[in-house]
């Protein structure tokens, strides 16, 4: 673990017991700290308490006396719709708030990296889509190249989980903007931004406020370098306000389905084709069609974001090449879960929103289409464009006759559950077809998680191709 520098022998108040939170009072405790613990939920402070955690009822007035700092879970809100009673009386106290990712930006670099041949580093990434297998991409690649590497954050360990840094590691982070949003400390050596579409914006009272927490990631920690998609208004505002010119290597700009202008350094993915270019040449070209990990447009611009993110620690193209074509991909993001009889069967529950699911629908050519869950604002309609290429849709969940009223003339079935639609799309499926599961929804209504819903997804799969 990394232990929490700067609060020794101090009370530090940790709000919130799940893995970021119990993470955090192990930090804490090992750099000296007082921890005190507290979650809203009876069953996780039970939890906590089986694993010998000792607890502090933060709802008592005088529970706040000494308190050094606030450290916050991510699903907890500070400010919008509302912050949480807790959060109010610390800040009504004066209580610095604070989470885990700005503790372990305070507290990552110890004295003896002076002795170090290479200095530690760390990539974070931040974005609305992409993310997590952005970040993953990156530390698959950093490990085919032999270099250390560790994972975290948003993705895998909580960042005070991890091992203390070894000589030339880098730690690659996936955050996301309940985190960027509220750090006190956020220097990474190089920020990668890969998109930017509408979500949670209950939680940032819209879509400027979002942006803004995923914009402190480049703006408050000034990164070395700074990796940034441009195919929305956002992402090209953001390349304009880190560059100090058209020729700024410091920018490296990204996208999938043009080649930025100007003489910078850039990388982007075009009808299957991965090019970079630098002061006005191509550097390298890769053809990522044959890689089954990565399908779509949308994974090619992770893979422009992942290549440009290790090219700034000077791994060789052809390294690069190798490691994308080894990667097998991310559970419940354009999955391959099975395929039999001419007919793929890909998991990517992880396609939450409209937007993740417009991407997943651009992948593939002829769909059986399992959607539905519990809807979003604003419904499907969005996704009209993208429609040409579903054979069927197969609706699931709360929102399923909400969607079908949105789907025009798609040709759709209500399902109403994942057994009954996985059971009809593959009966009714062709040679070349694919049945994909993309719900444009959250899970709550019928899972716990997105996850619980991919895994339900493979095993009826599973279950029916070996019946």
């Amino acid at each position: 673990m990394i232990p929490v520098q700067g609060y020794e022998g101090r009370k530090v108040a940790v709000l919130g017991l799940g893995r970021s939170g119990l993470a955090t009072a192990r930090a804490l405790d090992a750099g000296g700290a007082v921890p005190c613990l507290w979650d809203d939920s009876p069953e996780a402070r039970d939890k906590a308490e089986a694993a010998g955690m000792v607890l502090t009822d933060l709802t008592r007035a005088d529970a706040w006396d000494g308190v050094a700092a606030l450290i916050l879970s991510p699903g907890i809100p500070h400010l919008y719709p509302e912050p949480n009673r807790l959060v109010a009386r610390a800040m009504a106290a004066g209580v610095p708030v604070d989470n885990d990712i700005g503790l372990f930006f305070r507290s990552w670099a110890v004295p003896g990296w002076d002795e170090m041949d290479q200095t530690p580093k760390v990539i974070a990434v931040t974005g609305s889509n992409g993310k997590s297998t952005t970040t993953a991409l990156v530390h698959h690649i950093l490990q085919v190249a032999g270099r250390p590497t560790q994972m975290a954050g948003n993705i895998g360990r909580g960042v005070l989980d991890i091992d203390p840094a070894q000589d030339g590691e880098v730690v690659v982070l996936e955050l996301s903007s309940y985190q960027t949003e509220l750090a006190r400390a956020l220097t990474p050596d190089i920020a990668v931004f890969t998109n930017l579409s509408p979500d949670h914006l209950d939680r940032h009272a819209g879509l400027g406020g979002y942006f803004a927490a995923k914009r402190r990631l480049f703006s408050e920690g000034g990164p070395d370098r700074a990796i940034v998609g441009i195919d929305e208004a956002e992402g090209r505002f953001l390349a304009n306000q880190m560059s100090e010119g058209a020729a700024d290597d410091r920018v490296i700009r990204i996208s999938s389905g043009q080649k930025p202008d100007g003489p910078g350094w850039s990388v982007f993915a075009r009808k299957g084709f991965l090019a970079e270019w630098r002061k006005g040449r191509q550097i390298a070209s890769i053809d990522l069609r044959p890689m089954t990990g990565l399908p779509g447009a949308h994974n090619h611009q992770n893979a422009a974001a992942a290549y440009a993110a290790v090219r700034v620690l000077g791994i060789a193209p052809k390294v690069i090449e190798d490691a994308l074509a080894s990667f097998a991909g991310l559970p419940h993001r354009s999955q391959l879960v099975a395929e039999a009889g001419g007919v793929r069967y890909v998991n990517d529950s992880k396609a939450t929103n409209v937007d993740s699911a417009a991407k997943a629908l651009q992948a593939f050519d002829r769909i059986r289409w399992i959607a539905g869950g519990l809807g979003k604002d604003g419904g499907i309609a969005a996704l009209k464009p993208y429609l040409k290429s579903v054979v069927k849709a197969y609706l699931i969940g709360h929102s399923a006759r909400d969607f079908a009223l949105e789907l025009g003339d798609t040709p759709h079935e209500i399902c109403e559950t994942m057994d009954r639609a996985v059971a009809r799309a593959a009966a009714e499926a062709e040679p070349g077809d694919v049945v994909l599961l993309a719900p444009a929804a959250a899970s709550f209504d019928q899972y716990p998680n997105f996850e619980k819903r991919g895994e339900d997804f493979a095993a009826r799969v599973a279950s029916l191709l070996n019946a």
